[in-house]
């Protein structure tokens, strides 16, 4: 997966006019998380079609920077995420993104971000 961080505008509609061209284009979005700090919004992006997200973002000539997340699934009992956190953490991995994708009774999906993914302990 990947996730995509685009720098906007922060004003009424960006969002949704981000949203709306992937939309178009058949991207769905697996995970998001947006900020607005004065005049400009970040919004991270985790979706199913990478490719697809880039050529979009690209066209509409919006700024963004992309990196590859790994995905985890987690059983859904106390101190699973601090034990999946902790073993990165004792493998000198940094997480720098979190998403929860998915949350049933079997468990959670988690995307995860980290500066060393060929290092990442994750299973």
């Amino acid at each position: 997966m990947t996730e995509f961080t685009v720098r906007l505008a922060n004003a009424p509609g960006m969002l949704a006019a981000l949203a709306e061209r992937l939309d178009e284009a058949g991207v769905h979005i697996e995970a998001v998380a947006a900020f607005g700090a004065g005049a400009r919004g970040v919004v991270h992006l985790v979706v199913s079609d990478a490719t697809t997200a880039r050529a979009v973002l690209r066209d509409a000539g919006m700024q963004f920077e992309e990196r590859p997340v790994l995905t985890t699934e987690l059983p859904h009992h106390t101190g699973a995420l601090a034990r999946m956190a902790r073993r990165l953490a004792d493998g000198g991995v940094n997480i720098e993104a979190l998403y929860l994708l998915r949350s049933s009774a079997e468990g959670l999906e988690f995307a995860v971000a980290v500066d060393r993914p060929d290092s990442a302990p994750l299973d």
